[in-house]
C-alpha cells in the first residue's frame, strides 16, 4: 500500500463511495460517471489527479463492454471518438495550468449548459446532426475529457436529444467515453502527469465500480424511455447544481 501513501483514509473512503454511486448511474444511463465522480474527487485530490483517476476507471469499465458497443453503437460514435483524440491533450494541459477556482467556474457553467440542452424539447424523427455538429461534438468532448473528465458535456446532449433508441444512444456514449478515457491516459503518460499510484488506486476501486455498473444495468432494462430520459436530465441538473455549490 506504499503507492497509496499519499492518500488519506478519508480520501480513499470518499473515492470508494463516490465510485459506487457514479458507476450505478453510469450503468443506468450510459453516462454520468465523470459528471458525478470528478467534482467529488476534485474536492479531495488535486484536479489533475481527479481527472486522471476518473479516466482510469472509465477506461477499464469501457473495456468490459466492447462487444456491446460494437454491436449497438451508432456510426456517428466512431467519428466523434476519432475527433476527440485531437483535443484531449490540450484540455489536460489547460487544466494543469488553470487556477483551481477558475477551473471550477468553467466546469460548473459547462455542466449547467449541458443540462439546459438536454431538457429542451427533443427534435423530430427526421432530424439528424450534420457534419459540423458531429465534428464540434467530438472536439468539445476531447477538450472536456482532458479538462474535467466530462466528455458527456457535448456527447450526452448530442445523443439524448435525437429520436434514437436508448440502447443505441447508451452504446454510442459508452464507446465514445472509452476512447476519450484512453486518450486522456495516453496524454497523461506523455506529459508525465499520470502517476503509478493513481493507476493502483484505480485498480483497487475497480470492483466497486463494476458492482455499481452491474446494478445500474439491471435497472436500465426495466424502465421506459420517458423515465430514462427524465433521469438523464436529473443527473445533469444535479451535477450542475453540485458544481455551482462548490464554487
Amino acid at each position: 500500500m506504499d503507492l497509496l501513501s499519499g492518500f488519506s483514509t478519508a480520501q480513499i473512503v470518499a473515492a470508494a463511495l463516490a465510485t459506487l454511486l457514479a458507476a450505478f448511474v453510469r450503468g443506468l444511463t450510459g453516462f454520468g460517471f465523470g459528471f458525478l465522480l470528478a467534482p467529488i474527487l476534485a474536492l479531495a485530490l488535486a484536479p489533475v489527479e481527479a481527472v486522471l483517476l476518473v479516466n482510469i476507471l472509465a477506461f477499464t469499465l469501457a473495456l468490459s463492454e466492447v462487444r456491446y458497443v460494437l454491436r449497438e453503437a451508432d456510426r456517428s460514435a466512431y467519428w466523434i471518438a476519432a475527433l476527440l483524440v485531437l483535443t484531449v491533450m490540450p484540455g489536460l494541459l489547460l487544466l494543469d495550468a488553470t487556477p483551481p477556482e477558475l477551473a471550477r467556474v468553467l466546469i460548473a457553467l459547462a455542466a449547467l449548459a449541458a443540462f439546459v440542452i438536454v431538457v429542451l424539447p427533443r427534435r423530430g424523427a427526421a432530424f439528424a446532426p450534420g457534419r459540423v455538429t458531429t465534428g464540434a461534438t467530438g472536439l468539445i468532448a476531447g477538450a472536456m475529457t482532458g479538462f474535467a473528465a466530462m466528455p458527456g458535456i457535448s456527447v450526452v446532449p448530442y445523443y439524448v436529444r435525437q429520436d434514437m433508441a436508448r440502447v443505441t444512444a447508451k452504446a454510442s456514449m459508452i464507446g465514445v467515453f472509452g476512447v476519450s478515457a484512453l486518450a486522456s491516459l495516453t496524454s497523461g503518460a506523455v506529459t508525465g502527469l499520470l502517476e503509478w499510484r493513481l493507476i493502483v488506486f484505480g485498480v483497487l476501486l475497480f470492483p466497486l465500480m463494476a458492482l455499481g455498473n452491474w446494478l445500474g444495468s439491471l435497472v436500465f432494462g426495466r424502465v421506459s424511455d420517458p423515465v430514462w430520459r427524465a433521469f438523464v436530465g436529473v443527473v445533469l441538473g444535479a451535477a450542475a447544481l453540485a458544481a455551482l455549490i462548490n464554487l
